[in-house]
């Protein structure tokens, strides 16, 4: 709802403390982690909430299959692109069971990998997307080279042991936390089970169950990928999401997984907060002088996440700054102001406050014979 700032000040200030948090819990000490490397991340802030040798490099196992499974699912010209098993797409260990010559599409495939883990999935991807394995390692570390992972280096497309493949906990939260961002990704990815339809034969169906129990075991959690091998030993990465924080939990070599992941997004959940603030619905007119409209609104140009500890929710402090009148011409989207958020008078983060309706001037509006006119009139 619209609002007409009309007052004689030059400065709004609106003191607000709008948290969205978990309830609240005495649950400040970190939990044990068997894991040899872990971490706690988290998405909303890009920050680390807790850690143990995040930077170690490690093998990833099949939580490789994030990235093959993004790449494949980014192939948006391509995702229903069909795809015919061949036997170079073949491979050891976790399978979603391709026989030679069936088909399905590059998103039946994703499902496969996130799923089932299917190492033919992975394969069929990367030579379906680069015609070859070794050609897709180079796409893989090409995009995690964009995203941030500056210690991870990939040669196979399903995560299968080699010397030159490895990652961090560090890097995988990222590799997760960007993921997330995707639509589909985050869609599949959240799925308890899916179900392909094979294009040939026509007659096969086949329901993947995930491998990912903590879908099941915590409620809170919204997607992740498992990982094995005898010397990788029990991998996870599992993102997990409540009033509206949204963490990211990776172990590597952790026989205990699925409890500290539990117990980790515990320790989170009751020691951050989210703080928000739709700017964006907060309205105003502000009176225009010499223009073709008496006001122009004003908003705020983005919606505002913060996180913060638990502990200082209530905190924060919202001003709002902006000149109680304007003068024409005002164009749309020109910042007019800015809305500040504060705690103990450090500022968290500033926004601005621009016009969502343009005034033109009023004498650039005049015709030349009413100027004209006017001059007589009044000179």
């Amino acid at each position: 709802m619209k609002k007409l700032l009309s007052s004689i000040f030059c400065v709004i200030i609106v003191v607000t403390a709008m948290p969205i948090t978990s309830a609240a819990s005495d649950n400040s000490e970190v939990p044990n982690v068997s894991a040899e490397s872990y971490v706690l991340y988290c998405a909303d802030n890009g920050k680390v909430v807790v850690s143990k040798d995040e930077h170690k490099k490690m093998k990833p196992a099949s939580t490789t299959k994030l990235m093959t499974t993004l790449i494949a699912l980014e192939e948006t010209a391509s995702a229903n692109k069909q795809v015919k098993f061949t036997k170079e797409m073949i491979a050891e260990g976790s399978s979603m069971y391709l026989g030679v010559g069936e088909v399905v599409t590059l998103k039946d495939l994703a499902a496969g990998m996130m799923m089932a883990s299917g190492n033919d999935a992975a394969n069929a991807t990367a030579i379906t997307v680069a015609g070859s394995k070794e050609k897709f390692a180079d796409k893989m570390n090409e995009r995690a080279s964009q995203i941030g992972m500056k210690d991870t280096h990939f040669v196979t497309p399903s995560g299968l042991d080699d010397d030159n493949h490895y990652s961090t906990a560090y890097d995988l939260a990222l590799l997760m936390s960007y993921a997330l961002e995707n639509d589909d990704f985050a869609e599949l990815t959240a799925q308890k089970r899916a179900t392909v339809d094979f294009i040939s034969p026509q007659d096969k169906k086949n329901t993947y169950a995930n491998h990912n129990k903590l879908l099941s075991l915590y409620e809170y959690c919204i997607g992740g990928k498992t990982g094995y091998t005898i010397a990788a030993g029990r991998c996870l990465v599992s993102a997990a999401k409540k009033d509206g924080l949204t963490l990211v939990c990776v172990t590597l070599n952790d026989r205990n997984d699925w409890n500290d992941h539990i117990n980790l997004y515990e320790y989170g959940f009751s020691n951050l907060a989210c703080f928000s603030s739709d700017d964006k619905e907060f309205i105003v007119d502000i009176p225009c002088v010499g223009g073709t409209d008496d006001n122009t609104t004003v908003s705020g140009e983005n919606d505002i996440k913060l996180v913060v500890p638990e502990s200082d929710k209530e905190k924060i402090v919202r001003k709002v700054y902006c000149d109680s009148f304007l003068y024409a011409p005002i164009k749309e989207n020109q910042v007019v102001g800015v809305i500040e958020y504060t705690l103990d008078g450090e500022i968290l983060a500033s926004n601005n406050l621009v016009a969502i309706k343009k005034v033109d001037s009023y004498i650039e509006n005049k015709s030349i014979f009413k100027k004209i006119k006017e001059l007589f009139t009044y000179g």
